[in-house]
């Protein structure tokens, strides 16, 4: 999709030979993965779950092909329903320098699905009744009361401020429809703002909200849509709402009890030999180099602990690590016997949340493709209507991606996860490989009511 060169274009606002394709049964595996396995069971075949095997080998032939052309060093793809795995490929390089091979437990900067990990602690704590969705933020952040509202500017090219109508909603910081930026362009004096005042550059969370609340809002909350750092804002309301860091109510709610043990902030010392490298296009030679070698900034290493933990953006995982916790979503909350949310909770985590002249408004205006069929619930992208939208997966389908390429989706109607995992800034060099991965996943469901 669009999202990765937008996504990319944060890491600027931080300052921050090819091996054979192998199958499930044949991946390169190593002990992580392994033991995160045990949610799953091989499929018998493809067709015992619904899918066409010739069919498929599409999909595996046009992702080996993406690393053989040199978009992308390597890569996983890791497809499951009904619980059984159908597909976990490897290809290619986690390092073009060492030629180390891509392997099922390699560690990924997952960049913004980290915001869907985000969004369940929300929800942890709104099952615990420490949030109401139209709650208003200033509830939980105060330091937001006096924010303003940028209606233009004047002829000296001075913002304009109003008064918020009122405050932002928590279903709105949720849905990006609050008004906050991001920095991750110069279009809008708001997120240039962001950029100067380095907002996803801050030194903590608590210096994150109160930059923040220097700024002011690009519209009046509700009225339309913006990507923005309100799911960093979200990591903050945590905190507050559990007396815990982030990161320490992530690992006790939901990495161990979901078993992703490789999920974290940073990649501790032991696990530093399995990070991916990661990598952008040189546009003198055409050919993809590592990133640090390409901007003119610092890329965080994730080899050591952040100075703020960010959940709209800061976690690295594994694929099987993902696929447990879209597992856990796919399942209605559970995983292994070990409840996370209620099934009702993960309902309306994917239920649009943006009002109908919203979806109009924004339609075509910010590189997403948001109208009557596909809207945007707590965290996650939601596909409405799938047909209308143009798309074969199933209604209610739940999904997101990230700055180097990551993706995912978790299909309700179809009872199917699909992660996949690459390494490179600024889009794929080609067909967006989600929305590729999507299509040839579904032509190949031949029996979708298995």
């Amino acid at each position: 999709m669009l999202r990765n060169l937008r996504l990319a274009a944060a890491l600027t606002a931080v300052s921050l030979a090819l091996a054979p394709t192998t199958g499930f049964a044949e991946a390169r595996k190593g002990p992580a993965a392994a033991a995160a396995m045990s949610a799953f069971t091989p499929a018998a075949s493809p067709e015992a779950v619904g899918f066409d095997s010739r069919r498929l080998a599409k999909l595996d032939d046009y992702m080996r092909g993406v690393v053989a052309e040199g978009r992308v060093a390597g890569m996983t793809t890791f497809l499951a329903r009904h619980g059984k795995v159908v597909q976990f490929k490897t290809y290619g390089k986690r390092s073009l320098a060492s030629g180390a091979p891509m392997t099922e437990d390699t560690i990924f900067r997952i960049y913004s699905m980290s915001k869907p990990v985000t969004g369940v602690a929300m929800m942890i704590l709104f099952e615990e009744g420490k949030w109401r969705l139209d709650d208003p933020v200033t509830r939980f952040v105060p330091e937001f009361k006096n924010l303003r509202v940028m209606t233009g500017t004047d002829s000296a090219g001075k913002p304009i401020l109003a008064d918020m109508k009122r405050p932002p909603t928590m279903r709105e910081i949720m849905s990006h429809t609050a008004g906050f930026g991001y920095g991750l362009g110069d279009e809008h004096p708001v997120d240039k703002l962001y950029r100067e005042k380095e907002i996803l550059g801050s030194k903590g969370l608590k210096q994150m909200i109160d930059r923040t609340a220097t700024i002011p809002l690009m519209y009046q909350p509700g009225t339309s849509w913006y990507y923005s750092s309100a799911v960093d804002i979200q990591g903050y309301i945590v905190e507050k709402l559990s007396g815990q860091t982030l990161g320490q109510f992530m690992d006790a709610r939901i990495f161990k009890p979901l078993k992703m043990n490789d999920t974290a902030f940073y990649v501790a010392p032991a696990k530093a030999s399995r990070l991916s490298a990661v990598y952008a296009l040189n546009r003198d030679t055409n050919r993809i180099e590592e990133a640090a070698k390409i901007f003119d900034f610092q890329l965080p290493t994730y080899l050591e602990p952040p100075a703020m933990e960010s959940g709209g953006g800061g976690l690295v995982s594994t694929t099987m690590d993902y696929a447990r916790f879209a597992q856990m979503l796919a399942n209605g909350g559970v995983l292994e016997g070990v409840r996370v949310l209620a099934p009702a909770t993960v309902e309306l985590m994917g239920t649009n949340a943006i009002p109908e002249n919203v979806l109009v408004n924004s339609n075509g205006t910010v590189g997403f493709g948001f109208n009557e069929a596909v809207g945007f619930g707590l965290d996650f992208q939601v596909v409405k209507e799938p047909r209308r939208a143009g798309t074969l997966e199933g209604k209610g389908t739940i999904s997101w991606g990230g700055a180097a390429g990551t993706w995912f989706w978790v299909d309700p109607a179809n009872d199917l996860i699909f992660v996949g995992m690459i390494q490179r800034m600024g889009g794929s060099g080609g067909d967006d490989l989600g929305t590729m991965a999507r299509t040839l996943t579904y032509q190949a469901l031949v029996q979708p009511e298995r």
